[in-house]
């Protein structure tokens, strides 16, 4: 996906294997982990598809890959996929919330994992025996983390399904009380949870059944590596294990061999950065200098949809929504510089309309399902493609078309050339006139002056009570510090 990414992820890792929320309906990429289990004792993987699929010994443990191509996929999908979760052998309670939620017939990538040897022992296990503590699922980014804690809760309804979102920027305090309810299920990024797992009295994942590790690459790399090996030495070596991910890497796949026991990998896509056939993919090549000024001319073109607009750092973020807002244009900021109510608010008010035009880091870039977006504009480029793809998969999701423009400047152009190898295609220019873009420009450097002004304003009063920006001062404006999702909160 980036368009792809199935919710698949967090309803199997609990007690369901409802994956759900109206994510794609057409042809996804995700590398979407699910994992299988021989034995009862068995720590499972996940990650690719299987009708049952011929064992085939890999050194110590058995390994299953089957890679479905998009383009067959197509052609057979009607026949061979199931029209209902209820084909899929999902119980009536679940099949039930699907329907009052309006998840009318599962995506590819739920059709391939949701009927893995998994699903049964899951979705019976805590209807049969509630358990305290049965799933746990980690998340990258805190955005993330809450989106599943409401998949869970509006998928679990029918079954009285208690869970607990636990995630940094909240009070501890009032975690713990909900950790003390005894929850099902805990939704959770990695920062907090060790936070509790090493200061909560009485709070333990001993008994914990099921682990489900969503945007497994973004939490297998450096930044969380060494909080998530210590959470899981607190957590049984008994348990199955759960991977999803749109785009697989190295980390995961060592992983699989290395940790996992008769690991079950299922995915739709035979290729490692693909992008769904309804994007339409656009690049356009400037002077640094006139990044601004392109980007309202954009911003223009595209003026009554939605836009989701990617930078690299937390005040270039704030700066460019300033300028936006300067110029008359909804746009509202989303980056780990805001205090967690701001970033569910900001996120919040996207989702809901008030606002057409969202500026973000990279903390919006993976897993977020927020409908509609027509539009996707990458006025810095990401660092690697994987995290291209995970931005453009915010548009064109469900079947639906969108459009992904990024700005390349004389600066960028061996990361644009390393995407476009990775892609496996040579992207088109997007198509515009000089003349009509340096029309903008006298509004823009008026709005410019004014942004920083007001950058400089924010900055001085930064980590003061009430401030917008969080924090302390951490260099001259124009430096901010690169948004690494949740990272700070390890």
């Amino acid at each position: 996906m980036s368009s792809k990414r199935r919710k698949t992820s967090h309803e199997s890792g609990a007690s369901k294997d409802v994956s759900a929320p109206a994510v794609s309906k057409t042809k996804i990429k995700s590398t979407k982990p699910k994992s299988k289990s021989k034995s009862d004792d068995s720590e499972v993987a996940p990650k690719t598809l299987p009708p049952p699929p011929p064992p085939a010994p890999a050194s110590e443990s058995e390994s299953v890959t089957v890679d479905v191509d998009d383009n067959a996929q197509q052609g057979d999908e009607e026949a061979a996929a199931p029209a209902t979760f209820k084909e899929l052998g999902v119980v009536d309670s679940l099949c039930e919330a699907c329907d009052r939620l309006g998840y009318k017939k599962p995506t590819p990538i739920q059709a391939q994992s949701i009927p893995s040897p998994c699903r049964s022992a899951i979705s019976s296990a805590l209807l049969e025996k509630p358990q305290p503590n049965f799933a746990l699922v980690l998340a990258p980014t805190r955005e993330l983390a809450a989106q599943i804690s409401q998949s869970f809760e509006a998928l679990g309804s029918m079954i009285n399904l208690k869970c607990a979102l636990i995630l940094g920027g909240m009070d501890m305090v009032q975690q713990a009380i909900a950790l003390g309810k005894k929850p099902h299920v805990l939704v959770a990024t990695p920062g907090r949870l060790l936070d509790h797992l090493e200061k909560t009295k009485g709070f333990s994942l001993r008994n914990m059944r099921y682990l489900v590790m969503d945007e497994a690459d973004r939490l297998l790399d450096m930044d969380f590596g060494p909080i998530l090996e210590k959470i899981l030495k607190f957590l049984p070596r008994e348990r199955r294990t759960f991977l999803f991910s749109a785009t697989m890497s190295s980390k995961v796949e060592s992983l699989q061999r290395a940790s996992l026991r008769d690991p079950l990998k299922v995915s739709i896509s035979s290729s490692k950065y693909a992008t769904v056939s309804t994007l339409v993919q656009n690049y356009i090549f400037i002077p640094h200098m006139h990044k601004d000024t392109y980007l309202v001319y954009l911003c223009n073109e595209f003026a009554g949809q939605t836009i989701i607009i990617f930078t690299r750092t937390v005040l270039e973020t704030q700066r460019i929504a300033i300028l936006l807002r300067t110029l008359g244009m909804g746009a509202i900021p989303l980056h780990g510089g805001l205090s967690q109510s701001s970033r569910l608010g900001a996120l919040n008010k996207f989702r809901a309309g008030s606002r057409e035009i969202l500026v973000a880091t990279d903390v919006a870039a993976r897993g977020l399902d927020i409908p509609n977006v027509d539009c996707v504009i990458n006025l810095d480029l990401p660092g690697d493609s994987k995290t291209y793809v995970h931005r453009v998969g915010r548009t064109a999701r469900a079947g639906k078309s969108g459009h992904a423009v990024s700005i390349v400047t004389q600066y960028d152009l061996e990361i644009w050339l390393r995407i476009e190898t990775a892609l496996g295609t040579k992207l088109k220019e997007y198509p515009l006139e000089k003349d009509e873009v340096m029309v903008f420009k006298p509004r823009v450097e008026e709005a410019q002056r004014h942004a920083r002004n007001e950058m400089k304003t924010l900055i001085d009063d930064r980590g003061n009570r009430g401030s917008v920006l969080k924090g302390k001062r951490k260099g001259p404006l124009g430096q901010g510090s690169r948004d690494h999702m949740d990272a700070e909160e390890g």
